[in-house]
């Protein structure tokens, strides 16, 4: 089992990118995880947001297989606690995907294609936070899991 977090845009910042390198690889104690970043080589600022949303769903599905689940960090998915986030995560890696896949789309959400492709969509709060601290709060909420699956001590009650 293989979990990816796909990103749009450009790397982060040297603060946000040490965070996400320790608990990647602290994930990677549990299964095989990485970070994997789209970028649009268009001018982005000229483009409109339907066209821009197309191109990323483009992106995104062309490195999507029928055996992956496809999971949207969307404002409008549902929201858990983290206890019950590591059971439905518990639940996905019972299944017999090649992949779960967890996508963040761009500023300006994601296109219909996409939607239409997901197997479900979560979201990390009803707050609206920087992408790059998306990455670091995923990766964080993953491990987390984990570690509650595991019965280790990290999460507290």
């Amino acid at each position: 089992m293989e979990i990816i977090l796909y990103l749009t845009g450009k790397q982060s910042k040297n603060y946000i990118a040490e965070g996400e390198n320790i608990f990647t690889s602290r994930i990677n104690h549990y299964c095989k995880f990485k970070v994997v970043y789209f970028q649009i080589k268009k001018n982005r600022k000229a483009q409109s947001e339907k066209f821009l949303k197309h191109e990323e769903a483009k992106l995104f599905l062309s490195s999507i297989s029928n055996q992956d689940c496809v999971i949207l960090l969307d404002e409008n998915g549902i929201q858990m606690k983290s206890r019950s986030f590591a059971a439905w995560l518990q639940t996905k890696l019972n299944y017999s995907y090649k992949r779960i896949i967890f996508i963040v789309g761009g500023a300006y959400g994601f296109d219909s294609e996409l939607y239409d492709r997901a197997d479900g969509k979560i979201s990390l709060s009803q707050m609206t936070f920087p992408h790059q601290l998306i990455r670091l709060i995923f990766t964080e909420q993953l491990y987390r899991a984990f570690t509650i699956l595991k019965n280790e001590k990290y999460h507290n009650d």
